[in-house]
Formats: structure tokens, sequence, C-alpha cells
């Protein structure tokens, strides 16, 4: 018997903003450059720009537009068109409602727009619905903020993370498929269905290159750590902050390099190493990718590794924007992401950026409170002699001491694998005893290295 699914539309009958754009890249990669040299080719959408917010806020609304604006620009996209929209409750289905956006797409077209940016997390099918009932193409915030991040990925590993995460965001939004496949008949005659759709093919091309890109990625970090075990016995500051923080701009003033920093999200996605002093032993300063709001999930799995260099850290230094209307919201936005690293018992450092830009009565914040009782400078990455004071203070806390080896026992059970792991990876063992149910090891490392695991369940000090 022959099971014959409802054909329907494939994604191509959508006019499409990229001009089909993926499916030619797919079918073209030769290399791992390949896309992201496609893409850097690609003309530039006419966009209209809708920010969706639940605030009462105008000013917080305000800014969050200003946000999504500059991360559109940030992919060479033109802005046609912007407006800001309340929505107190979203619809499941199209999250803005059907007359809404209906109406929102026609001002888009009055503009001449072929792309509709929404300032929102959008699932496959509210993309979907969205895109059938308005006749244009959607981009939500996440396919904005991974384009950017593919625009600007400079390294090989660089754009093989974010190709990685484009492309488990393009796989669920493929039109069709599984939905106009006919099975093969049964009975002697052997008959066949249509087979595969354009869909099918896309999708399985996808599969394929996600899992050569998981492959070079994954030989990719095992070098990497080598490198890292080879920097293990330096003392490691790590800039970490909110995207645009000015995080290059000190990393440059703190160790007199010529970094690009140009004032725009995500110019930093690679983490740059350099030496902060060679006296009395060496200090690193590394500088990390930055945060953002919503930031989706596939990139932080992909950049997981890149990351680790926060996991190393002697010291943590925040670098908060105090120009920026939110740098309240954005500095919970980086300790809320800190948190999910693991990184929460790591020794930090609050450095309050750019206070050049703002007013005189400004003064009267109180620095102290928002460091959460952690040490802090409030200064402008401009100002020679702050950076100056800056650097000795840095200097001075990770080579006072505080932060020198422990040494400790600690009881491992067999199934702990990964943490086992984490103990061989990071730190020297000095000692190693086979005893019932796991391991009794005495380790010695880092002391927030040390700290961790020790933290870490079903690991025990003795």
């Amino acid at each position: 018997m022959k099971f014959n699914s409802k054909p329907i539309p494939e994604h191509k009958e959508v006019p499409l903003a990229d001009g089909g754009r993926w499916e030619n890249i797919i079918e073209q990669w030769t290399e791992a450059e390949a896309p992201h040299q496609e893409l850097e080719n690609t003309k530039g959408n006419s966009c209209y720009v809708l920010s969706v917010y639940s605030e009462a806020d105008p000013i917080i609304a305000k800014a969050r537009l200003e946000e999504i604006l500059n991360l559109v620009q940030a992919q060479a996209d033109i802005i046609v068109g912007k407006e800001v929209y309340y929505l107190a409750k979203p619809n499941s289905r199209t999250l803005l409602g059907k007359g809404k956006a209906r109406e929102i797409a026609e001002r888009a077209r009055s503009c001449n727009a072929n792309l509709l940016v929404i300032d929102a997390q959008l699932s496959p099918s509210q993309m979907r619905n969205l895109e059938d009932m308005t006749n244009m193409s959607i981009s939500d915030r996440e396919g904005i903020i991974l384009n950017v991040f593919l625009r600007n990925a400079k390294t090989r590993r660089a754009k093989i993370q974010v190709e990685i995460a484009q492309l488990e965001y393009l796989r669920p939004r493929i039109r069709g498929i599984g939905m106009n496949m006919d099975q093969q008949a049964g009975g002697i005659s052997g008959g066949r269905g249509a087979g595969e759709t354009a869909s099918e093919l896309l999708a399985r091309k996808i599969d394929g290159r996600l899992a050569e890109f998981k492959r070079k990625l994954k030989k990719m970090e095992t070098d990497s750590k080598v490198q890292r075990k080879q920097r293990s016995s330096c003392k490691r500051i790590v800039l970490v902050g909110y995207t645009n923080a000015g995080k290059t701009s000190l990393m440059n003033a703190l160790t007199s390099e010529k970094l690009s920093a140009k004032n725009m999200p995500f110019e930093t996605l690679d983490t740059t190493t350099r030496s902060l002093s060679r006296h009395g032993g060496d200090v690193l300063l590394s500088d990390t990718v930055g945060f953002i709001r919503q930031l989706p999930h596939r990139l932080l799995a992909s950049f997981e590794s890149t990351l680790e260099e926060i996991h190393e850290a002697s010291l943590l230094m925040i670098v908060i924007d105090v120009s920026d209307y939110e740098w309240k919201e954005h500095l919970k936005i980086t300790e809320e992401m800190l948190e999910k690293l693991g990184a929460q018992q790591i020794p930090r450092f609050y450095l309050f950026n750019k206070l050049d830009r703002i007013s005189s009565e400004s003064g009267s914040i109180n620095f102290k409170e928002h460091s959460k009782e952690f040490p802090f400078l409030a200064l402008s990455s401009k100002d020679k002699p702050a950076v100056k004071t800056l650097k000795q203070e840095l200097l001075n806390r990770v080579q006072s001491g505080q932060d020198t080896h422990k040494t400790v026992s600690v009881f491992a059970p067999y199934a702990a694998t990964q943490v086992v792991s984490l103990i061989y990876s990071k730190c020297r063992v000095i000692k190693r005893q086979f005893v019932e149910g796991g391991l009794k090891l005495t380790i010695q490392g880092e002391r927030n290295i040390i700290e961790n695991i020790e933290k870490l369940s079903g690991v025990k000090p003795e």
C-alpha cells in the first residue's frame, strides 16, 4: 500500500530577501570558508525594523530600538524604516497577531523594504506563519545576531563556530521536510514514491556539513587545550562584559597594542591574549567575546571552548559601559552569563568604563554598591594616568599571593568521569590512590579552579 501525504508549498514560494543565498551557498560548499566569503559579497537588504517590548518605560524601549538598529547596521543592511511596538501578550502563532502583522508589513512595503526585522526570538512556526501572512521575508533577533557574528568572524575557528550555530538555526526553518514524501510501495512490483523533495535534500546537505564542521572544531579544541596548558603557569586576567563595553579599547590601552576596536557590536569574536607584564612572572590579559541580551544558546554552545579561557582566569575584570542608559541591565546580564558558565567562584574586579561620556552629576553613582563589595575602578580608557593606575592595581592583585596555588585531597567517585578529566587537565596530581567506590587524589592547582572542583557534585574534600 502507498502512503501519500498532502504536499505543502516549498519555502521558495515566499520571496526571500537573500535571493536564495543559503541554497546557493550549500550547493557550492567546497571549503569551510566558502559561506563566509559568499556572505561578504552579498548586497545588503533594505530592512524595516520592529522593536517589540513589554516594559512600560519609553526610555528603555528607545535604548532597545537603538541596540537592534546597531545590530542590523553591523550586518551591512540598510534601514529604511523603524518603529517600536508595545506587546502586552504575545500571540502563539504569529507573536504580533494577524491584523497587526499585516498592518506593519504594509508600512514596511511602503518604505520599499524587502526584509522585516523583528526584535524578538521567533519560533520556526511563528516565522513561517508571519512570512505567509505578510508575504515578506522575516528575520528575528537570533538570525540578526548570527549574521553579525558570521560577518565578524576572522579566523578559521571563529568561522566554523558561527557557521555551526547558523546551520543549527536554519535546519528547523526549512519548509516541507517530511511532508511531501511517498513511502516505497510493498509487494512484488516494488513501486516507488516521489522520493525526496528539494527541502529534504537541503536538510541532508546541512546535516552533512554540520557533522564535518563539528569534527574540525573538535580537533581545533584539542589544539587549543595544548596551548592553554603551555600557559598554565601564568597568571591570567580575563576581560568580560556586554558587547561594545570597550573591552578591546581597554586592552589596547593596558598592553599598548593596536587591536581592532570599532564602535560596533561583536567586533571581537576570537579570544585575544597579550602579556600585561613580565616583571615578577608572566601576567596574561585576555579579551573575550561580548555578551548580549537574549544571546542565542546555539552561539553559547559553539563558543563554549573559546569561553573556557574564563574558567582558567586568576581574575575576571568585568567591564561596564556606564554611558549606556541600560548599563545596570547589561551588568546583570553579564553576571547571569558568568553564572551559566560556572564562573561565579572566580575573583572579580569591576571596571566602570567610558566615564568621559557621562555628565558630571553622574558622579553620584554608588559604584561600590554595584560592584557588590568587590574591588572596582571608574575611568575612561582614554585617560592614560588612570589606565596606568589600573594596570598597577591589576598586577598587584594577581601577584600579591592571594590567588596562589592550593593543595587539597579530594575523593572522586568512579562515575564522575568528567570531574576526574577536569582534575587531570587543570591540576597537578601529586598522589593517586584507588579506594572503594572511587579515587582518592591529592591535587595542586589555581585556588579558584580547586574551589570549583570541590563544589562539583560527587567530589568531596578530604
